[in-house]
């Protein structure tokens, strides 16, 4: 056993295997319309059915919020938690539609799935981490990588599958197969010999006074940063197909959509080894924002969507894909150079809730924008207007000043 004892095996291993199976949550855009497509009497609208997805984000922040202390103290218990409520919530999204209850696809996809995503998401990065404690940037960028590069990986089988059988099926199939991955990622992980923590025993008070660090200006920034940089990113990447379609490149949807998802993946690795090699990580944030307004600010200006203008569509989804990758490889390593290592799963965690909050919005409010404009075009105002703020807050109110928790 002791040859397995090391950073690859116990830690960048298992961190691909448990995030390349959550990451497959981005992969909604290619499962909705065939789940819809499933029930016969259809008691609410695809935009209703599109809550699913939001509420997968929304509870994959707010369990990653109060579970951070939990997950800091057993990630052996948290990634085996993670893997049953992934693959139940999955395999039950299948089962709602057998029932033909669509409320039921809410419930699994939405809520028990979310749950699993939280605890698998947080499971790894703390460890990798400590294993990585040199090129940390490196050691979150190969964890979160995974869940970017979940969706390069299975879209085109997830298109395949749905056409070869049905979707149901199929849900019953990933399920299976993602447990796997997420169990023998589980039996993998472990934190380095020798490394000890101390724990208080549970105290309510205690729990609720982490929340304490909302009143820290820096800590409002960063999060305020991230929230509106995922919140952007996706009200654009979980309508990508649709994108596709507007522009009349259907056909490739699924070529393109693996595309993506490798920028989505390299832009989570890269931009957290760049920060690794920045004396201010924070200018990390700087370049990935003004890169998303930029190219955003010129598919407005060339009418890119209402235009059909591929060779400038192409490159936003891929820079926006590069940016919200990188916003989640630099958040523990930023969190880390702030208030320093102490309790950085807890912090991490807190962070996640804009994760939530921007599940919430950001495909909603781009759904309701088209609803209501029929066009993807008007999408880009409101992804521009948001970047801009972003990058002044982060100008303005995010330090990187070490301090201590």
């Amino acid at each position: 056993m002791g040859k397995l004892n090391n950073k690859w095996t116990r830690a960048a291993i298992p961190a691909l295997l448990l995030h390349c199976s959550i990451g497959t949550v981005y992969c909604w855009s290619y499962l909705k319309d065939a789940i819809f497509a499933a029930f016969t009497n259809p008691t609410m609208s695809q935009s209703g059915l599109d809550w699913a997805f939001s509420l997968a984000i929304f509870f994959l922040g707010i369990s990653a919020a109060f579970l951070g202390n939990f997950v800091e103290k057993d990630i052996r218990m948290a990634s085996l938690l993670a893997a049953i409520f992934f693959a139940v919530g999955v395999a039950g999204t299948g089962l709602a539609i057998r029932l033909q209850c669509m409320p039921l696809v809410l419930i699994c996809y939405g809520a028990i799935m979310g749950i699993g995503l939280g605890l698998g998401y947080l499971s790894p990065v703390k460890t990798l981490m400590l294993w990585f404690k040199d090129n940390k940037g490196l050691a979150t960028g190969l964890a979160v990588a995974g869940f970017g590069a979940a969706k390069m990986i299975f879209a085109p089988i997830i298109t395949a599958m749905i056409g070869a059988v049905n979707v149901e099926l199929t849900l019953y199939i990933l399920g299976a197969v993602w447990f796997v991955m997420m169990f023998v990622g589980h039996l993998l992980l472990r934190k380095p010999e020798g490394w000890v923590e101390h724990h208080e025993k549970f105290d309510i008070k205690a729990f609720f006074s982490r929340f304490k660090i909302f009143a820290d200006v820096k800590f409002i920034g960063i999060w305020l940063v991230f929230y509106i940089n995922i919140t952007c990113g996706l009200a654009l990447i979980s309508n990508e197909k649709a994108i596709y379609t507007a522009i009349g490149l259907a056909s490739f949807a699924s070529i393109l959509g693996t595309m993506t998802g490798f920028f989505n993946a390299a832009g989570r690795l890269g931009y957290s080894t760049i920060g690794d090699h920045m004396k201010n990580r924070n200018n990390v944030y700087k370049i990935i924002l003004i890169s998303e307004l930029a190219i955003t600010a010129l598919a407005l200006f060339t009418g890119t969507i209402s235009n059909q203008i591929a060779f400038i569509c192409i490159p936003l989804l891929i820079l926006v894909n590069l940016g919200y990758g990188g916003g989640f490889s630099n958040l523990p390593t930023l969190l880390s150079d702030v208030y320093g290592m102490g309790k950085i799963s807890s912090l991490h965690g807190i962070a996640l809730s804009a994760w939530a909050f921007a599940g919430l919005t950001g495909n909603q409010v781009a759904s309701l924008i088209v609803e209501k404009t029929g066009s993807y075009q008007n999408v880009l105002i409101f992804t521009a207007i948001m970047y801009a703020i972003a990058l002044l807050v982060d100008i303005f109110f995010v330090r990187t000043k070490k301090t201590q928790t």
